[in-house]
């Protein structure tokens, strides 16, 4: 007898407290090693449409809903008795009369009228009619047949729910209906063209169909299962989306990017794109890596969980960030490297910037100009430094002002020669000449998360290491998530993704409504450098929640009172510690974030490069440590007039022009903290508060 997990198990497991998620599981692990067994307490549910509904009693009040047939034993729901015993009378297994994927089906005479929000007329962006009264809204799907909505997965009894659908009720109505049907109506709701799904042949397995694997999946053993359910939230280990698999498993000429706003699952397939290549290429390397070691630690972390019982090929497929990566081959190639410290770099600057007579650059733009330029791009002359083409340096400089810098970066870049360091841009661009010369690369495959945010040396020492063979490199990144990194040609250093390049645009980890305001923060289309253009156009969430709250406080202990009240609001509703965050700007705040939690009664961890999220305890961090990290609940604090942007930062621009990649990059930073959230978000600041709260409420 066949055993599956469906997607819906896992949501539910979710939900449970820590406890009941404990003896839930064990009672999945019971059904799997002997489904017959006396001591499970079976019973048939008598009232379900779907007369292979059964529940199994886990304790006093928790039942698991399995479906059960003499070929397939399914886990498919698990709560408190009476709502797991509506949640089974409400659906029925079926395969979809269309497209032939097994689905559930929520049946429509079981469920209350599906209710339109109340909103006022200027609320709802009605129009009024004659005499001031409020229009109705227009139908979304007025001019589409019932034929077309069946051909995109919807069950023919939601068919006529589907055509009265407005703008106020889609999302309700999504919500009562299977994944890849919703996904098609919001992606038409606003204007784009999804793609039909595969319609399976005669006689076909529905749980074979792409759209049933991606909710129902075989599990071969108890391993398996344990890892299914030890991680409830990464469903991705489990059930990967048709979308993301097309550009997985997909052949590539050469580089290719995928692109997508926060939560499309970029992480998701970057990392079954590196297990693809380590499967399919049997005595293949694949490096799958990032720009930050903490990013490359969940990277380690979430691939195990994807081959954990694949030895074999976890030796094969290497995680790393990619400095430690360049340190590790420039040393297995030329020795030992000493690297400059920053600290000892900003004094080398400073000492030799005061010997020069009427020296007018401030630090910070030296520093900059050395990051940006001269490090990056390796420069070792004069006339390198003065052809280079400025890209993202919006300061102008004449050419004596370009001669009086080169003065100082020629004379600390033989100091730093003579003492025997070496920065990380200069490893980098050792190796990619040693690869362009001959040496044998490391890797034959690379996977890059977190792409938007590599820098040019590292570009070039992975176009070198592996940019020439087809499906060698592999990108997953989102330029509207750039932070670290001034933007710069790909092309130049021999990286071309045009024609290559796609955008993931269903966010299944971001609820609706804040998916949307997050969106405000960034413009609708971002493009490289290059002209390869990524847009949030048509980005759909495909489940609703609560609107994020956005407030201002008078004072920083009023504010401090206000998250305090919220978060154990979030407690009451059951949500546990560790499924809670608290971001600030920068370490300056994270007093006001620890006073917040401690409120709350909170345990808490400050996340740094070294520390990850605690079990039974709230993770406090700095918002650019927000990366590659998800909670259900999310507060974003001290975002006030001079803290965001940060004035520091804005005090150090030495050029009016130059404030446009201060204002951006803040901007990213609002958008990552903010995008951490799946599904409740709270904004606050003391008043004046930021400039960003404005756009990010409308």
């Amino acid at each position: 007898m066949e055993f599956l997990i469906a997607d819906t198990f896992t949501d539910s497991l979710a939900r449970l407290t820590g406890e009941e998620q404990k003896v839930a599981k064990t009672t999945a692990f019971d059904l799997q090693l002997n489904p017959a067994s006396p001591g499970l307490s079976l019973h048939k549910l008598d009232k379900a449409r779907d007369k292979n509904f059964w529940s199994v009693r886990v304790n006093g009040d928790l039942r698991v809903i399995v479906h059960k047939t003499q070929r397939r034993l399914m886990l498919c729901y698990v709560d408190h008795h009476d709502k797991a015993y509506r949640w089974a009378e409400r659906r029925r297994l079926e395969a979809h009369p269309t497209t032939g994927a097994a689905q559930f089906v929520e049946v429509r005479e079981r469920v209350e009228e599906i209710r339109r929000p109340a909103a006022s007329p200027a609320a709802s962006g009605s129009i009024g009619g004659p005499g001031g009264h409020p229009t109705a809204r227009p139908l979304l799907f007025a001019g589409r047949s019932e034929e077309e909505l069946q051909r995109y997965g919807v069950p023919a009894e939601w068919l006529a729910d589907a055509l009265q659908a407005d703008e106020d009720s889609l999302l309700v109505l999504a919500g009562h209906l299977p994944a890849e049907a919703a996904e098609a109506l919001l992606e038409l709701a606003v204007g784009g063209t999804p793609a039909l799904p595969a319609v399976g042949a005669s006689g076909a397995d529905p749980f074979e169909h792409p759209d049933a694997q991606r909710r129902f999946r075989v599990m071969n053993d108890v391993e398996e299962l344990e890892r299914a359910l030890a991680f409830p939230w990464d469903k991705w280990t489990t059930f990967l989306h048709p979308a993301q698999r097309q550009w997985v498993e997909r052949d590539y000429a050469g580089p290719a990017r995928v692109s997508g706003s926060a939560g499309t699952g970029k992480t998701i397939v970057a990392l079954h794109r590196a297990v693809h290549l380590a499967r399919r290429h049997l005595d293949a390397r694949v490096l799958l890596t990032t720009f930050s070691a903490t990013l490359a630690s969940a990277l380690r972390q979430k691939l195990h969980r994807l081959i954990l019982h694949e030895p074999r090929l976890a030796e094969r497929v290497e995680v790393d960030a990619l400095n430690a990566v360049g340190l590790r081959l420039y040393e297995a190639l030329f020795g030992k490297a000493r690297i400059l410290p920053h600290a000892l770099l900003a004094d080398l600057l400073r000492e030799e910037a005061a010997k020069i007579p009427g020296w007018k650059f401030t630090p910070s733009f030296v520093r900059s100009e050395w990051d940006e330029l001269v490090d990056a791009w390796q420069l070792g002359t004069w006339e390198e430094y003065r052809d280079v083409k400025r890209l993202g340096r919006k300061t102008r400089l004449s050419e004596p002002q370009r001669a009086a810098l080169w003065s100082l970066f020629a004379t600390v870049l033989g100091r730093v020669r003579d003492a025997g360091w070496v920065t990380h841009a200069a490893i980098f661009h050792r190796l990619a000449e040693a690869y362009q010369q001959g040496a044998a690369a490391a890797f034959d495959f690379v996977v890059v998360d977190e792409s938007q945010d590599v820098s040019v040396s590292q570009l070039r020492f992975l176009a070198a290491a592996a940019g020439q063979r087809p499906n060698g490199l592999f990108f997953a990144g989102d330029l509207g998530q750039r932070i670290f990194q001034a933007p710069f040609s790909w092309k130049s250093v021999g990286v071309e993704v045009r024609g290559r390049s796609r955008s993931l645009t269903i966010n299944y980890r971001t609820s609706h409504q804040i998916r949307r305001q997050a969106d405000r923060l960034l413009d609708p289309e971002v493009a490289d450098v290059d002209g390869n253009v990524e847009t949030r156009k048509g980005t759909i969430s495909v489940f609703n929640g609560p609107s994020p709250v956005v407030r201002g406080f008078s004072t920083e202990a009023a504010e401090a009172d206000a998250v305090a009240d919220w978060l154990k609001e979030r407690l009451g509703e059951g949500i546990p510690p560790q499924e809670m965050a608290i971001f600030v700007r920068s370490e300056g705040q994270l007093d006001r974030a620890r006073a917040a939690a401690e409120r709350a009664g909170l345990a808490c961890v400050v996340l740094d490069d070294r520390v990850e999220s605690a079990r039974a305890a709230a993770s406090i961090s700095a918002m650019h440590l927000a990366k590659g990290l998800e909670f259900r609940v999310v507060a974003v604090m001290a975002c006030d007039d001079e803290v965001l942007p940060l004035q520091e930062r804005i005090e150090a621009v030495s050029d009016s022009s130059d404030l446009e990649e201060v204002y951006k990059t803040e901007r990213h930073l609002l958008y990552v903290a903010c995008t951490r959230a799946r599904d409740q978000l709270h904004i606050s600041g003391v008043d004046p508060t930021s400039e960003f709260l404005q756009d990010f409420a409308g």
